[in-house]
């Protein structure tokens, strides 16, 4: 992954000199908002913006999901890059229809001609203006969940007032040791900073498993962001986190109700189409020459997500919310 700098790309890796062996992630830096209010700078409509978005990252994932259920796939285009992110960073296979670009960072210079920092997805355009919105998940997802529901008509709401303060606690919690947690473990070049990062991811584990024993969702009682931001994370964890981040002490199909929570979520409809294994180990493997520099792709393991969770007596399920 590589960075702008005063708009000129750079092949520039992480430097974890500065910070002792350890991965630190920046800021997204783009932070407007589509909003319902027509007379806002960014008004929501059908067919005005577009999310750019790699099928192998969680955080562009937890957009795809958000669209998908929140009925957005007629209203917001998505385009996927490649699975390899080499010299050039995220790139279109062909050119991109809506842009005309061929790698993600042209994007970005064409927002700011001074950009400096990482380029990264999701990335959600405005088509009108010819700018980026927004490269923070975890607004354009809060975005998606209400500013297009006068639109689509489609109410269901993962972020309800009265469960907001917890949900943002447990989303605190589950993006430093979890989301953020595999990354600190795999990208780290010191051990003793691996070792830290994976204490604290697998202690993170053990408490959400014990949380899940009693209840069905991390929140309340129904599926709300936090489980989304969880979801993408874990869905990866044994295809590539295991081996790929040395994330190893367990799978989560070995943690009892971890396990059956991740089938419980990729079984509501709509979900398992915006997963695509395949893509997502031809990209963690083949695109960190530091970590993997024969950028062989393993075969294994099989991840099958597909067997009966067995939480029914936790509380209702997705289909009682009419997901």
């Amino acid at each position: 992954m590589g960075l702008l700098i005063d708009g000129r790309w750079h092949d520039q890796w992480y430097d974890t000199r500065k910070t002792g062996g350890a991965f630190v992630r920046t800021e997204a830096q783009f932070r407007d908002r589509v909003t319902a209010d027509p007379d806002g700078p960014y008004p929501a409509e059908a067919g005005r913006y577009h999310l750019f978005v790699s099928l192998a990252c969680p955080w562009a994932h937890r957009t795809l999901i958000f669209r998908a259920l929140k009925g957005l796939t007629g209203a917001i285009g998505v385009s996927v890059v490649d699975p390899l992110m080499l010299s050039e960073g995220w790139v279109f296979p062909a050119p991109e229809s809506t842009t005309g670009a061929t790698r993600l960072h042209e994007i970005y210079s064409r927002t700011q001609a001074d950009y400096t920092g990482r380029v990264t997805v999701p990335v959600l355009w405005d088509r009108r203006t010819s700018r980026i919105v927004n490269n923070e998940s975890a607004e354009i997802i809060r975005m998606l969940n209400s500013a297009f529901d006068g639109i689509t008509g489609n109410r269901r709401d993962f972020y309800p007032a009265e469960l907001r303060e917890e949900i943002d606690r447990v989303n605190a919690f589950v993006y430093d040791r979890v989301n953020n947690g595999v990354y600190k473990a795999g990208f780290a070049t010191a051990q003793d900073k691996y070792e830290a990062a994976f204490d604290a991811l697998f202690a993170a584990l053990d408490d959400l498993d014990a949380r899940l024993s009693g209840q069905r969702w991390l929140v309340g009682n129904q599926v709300t962001e936090a489980d989304w931001r969880l979801f993408t994370t874990l869905v990866r964890f044994d295809a590539v986190y295991v081996g790929h981040f040395k994330c190893n002490r367990q799978r989560i199909a070995d943690y009892p109700h971890l396990s059956g929570y991740l089938r419980d979520l990729h079984q509501i409809p709509g979900v398992a189409e915006t997963v695509d294994f395949d893509h997502i180990k031809r990209h963690y493997y083949g695109s960190h020459p530091t970590i993997n520099p024969t950028g062989i792709v393993p075969k294994g393991p099989t991840v099958d997500l597909t067997a009966p969770p067995g939480r029914e007596a936790l509380g209702p399920g997705w289909a009682d919310q009419g997901l």
